[in-house]
């Protein structure tokens, strides 16, 4: 007989409570194998490739794309004994916290051999229980759904989303079955007085979707006035995955951490000379080295002078946490959004280690390819809005970081040298700190070592 699994939505990064369906890449049908890429998720900050955890037949796709899921909440049915061959199930089916075998550490050795390859993999304890389905018969206890179903002594699953005070949406089970639908759906149709159990769900599996909500509440609403909707001009986009994580970050940020914003205009002739010159090296042969290498290797070099910019506000604990390494964050603008990954120990790295490794990250976040554990963790960010031809601007700094620099396009501008007007290579910079943290004159230290450093590369034998 068919024994079927569920595979709940993973927490993929630390923190993670839901996360988008952008494409599956199986259907009901598909034989499956351990580790094949199911589906891809996008999280708050990057699209993930999740593997399947067992061998079988997809039986039922549980999320539609587009749709947003909570951690915990299932995705997807397998039926990982689609010949019959394995012996019947006991008549109390596992608990929903999923077997042992789905709760591994990356890495790490399995009962049955298998090795876990993802960061929350298997359900965690209380994760949602599957609901049995509006066309289906009246559960047993190896029908409704084997892997999560309940004790063969009660004849009906009870409904495991937590139950709000008697509405039309909340009352106990009729004949067994609970309409499937979403948190979200239940209190929208809660709120329009809409009962669930009299709906058809038009999503995968008979899930109730917002739409069916909205269409089962649109008789009895009032006519809308009569608009041509050629003559709106407008387009309303959904604010999730990467804009909604961006929007909260910054909002955050902004209303936590008192900024200070300040500028210093530099001459970066000798840095460009510099470029020039290493270009030409045989140790640099093969490698992009760009401004933004340079502003990187300066930021590094200060903050050991000014360990402050470096530093985190715990307001929990109460305490600056200064940090003996630098994570350095770089802004990008990706088709998906703002992400900000980081450079791990950027300290330890040479010039062209640093120059590298930058390349390296764009390539990736530019591909989408960035993951959650690369965009956490950073001390210090670096934002080159010089790439889009702007000469500075005033940074939010990024939520449990101290300091972020913004650099600047470099133009052709005169300059005065020696009681002379030249033109000059000119950059600008803008760095904004977190006063609780950093002090005016720790900020304005740190930017002009930075500026020191552009304007004088030979200045770095100093430090």
């Amino acid at each position: 007989m068919p024994q079927l699994k569920q595979f709940p939505m993973p927490d993929t990064a630390e923190g993670l409570t839901e996360a988008e369906i952008l494409t599956w890449h199986v259907k009901p049908g598909d034989a499956v194998k351990v580790n094949q890429v199911i589906v891809e998720i996008e999280t708050a900050k990057a699209a993930v490739e999740l593997p399947c955890p067992w061998d079988g037949v997809v039986t039922e796709l549980l999320a539609e794309v587009g749709q947003t899921v909570e951690v915990g909440v299932p995705i997807i049915t397998i039926d990982v004994d689609p010949s019959g061959s394995a012996p019947a199930p006991a008549p109390v089916a596992a608990p929903a916290s999923a077997p042992a075998e789905s709760n591994g550490k990356i890495g790490e050795e399995m009962p049955g051999g298998r090795i876990a390859t993802l960061v929350g993999y298997g359900p965690r304890a209380g994760a949602a229980k599957r609901r049995a389905r509006k066309d289906s018969p009246a559960p047993t206890p190896v029908a409704a759904a084997p892997a999560l179903a309940a004790p063969a002594a009660v004849p009906a699953p009870a409904p495991v989303a937590p139950a709000p005070a008697p509405t039309p949406v909340a009352e106990p089970a009729r004949g067994g079955y609970v309409p499937l639908a979403k948190p979200p759906v239940r209190k929208l149709a809660k709120d329009l007085g809409i009962d669930l159990y009299a709906l058809s769900g038009s999503g995968p599996g008979g899930v109730i979707t917002r739409e069916d909500v909205e269409q089962a509440v649109a008789p009895t609403a009032p006519p809308a006035p009569s608009v041509v909707d050629s003559g709106t001009r407008e387009r309303r986009v959904p604010i999730k995955g990467v804009r909604k994580a961006t929007a909260q970050a910054m909002v955050e940020s902004a209303f936590t951490a008192p900024h200070v914003t300040e500028f210093l205009t530099v001459d970066v002739t000798p840095m460009m000379e510099l470029r020039a010159r290493l270009k030409e090296a045989r140790e640099f042969r093969g490698v992009k080295i760009t401004p933004l290498a340079f502003a990187a290797k300066a930021v590094i070099l200060a903050a050991r002078r000014t360990p402050d910019v470096n530093a985190t506000w715990d307001e929990a604990a109460q305490e600056i946490v200064y940090k003996d390494y630098v994570h350095l964050g770089i802004a990008a603008a990706t088709p998906r959004g703002l992400v900000v990954p980081k450079v791990r120990d950027a300290d330890r790295m040479s010039l062209r280690e640093l120059a590298e490794a930058l390349d390296a990250l764009a390539t990736t976040a530019r591909d989408g390819k960035t993951t959650p554990a690369d965009m956490m963790g950073g001390t210090i960010t670096i934002t080159n809005v010089g790439v889009f031809g702007v000469d500075t601007g005033t940074p939010i700094i990024n939520p449990g970081e101290s300091a972020i620099l913004a650099l600047g396009a470099i133009r052709d501008m005169p300059w005065v040298v020696d009681g002379q007007v030249v033109p000059r290579k000119v950059c600008q910079l803008a760095l904004s700190f977190d006063h609780r943290v950093v002090d005016g004159q720790q900020g304005s230290q740190f930017l002009a070592d930075v500026g020191a450093l552009l304007a004088d590369p030979g200045v770095a034998m100093t430090y």
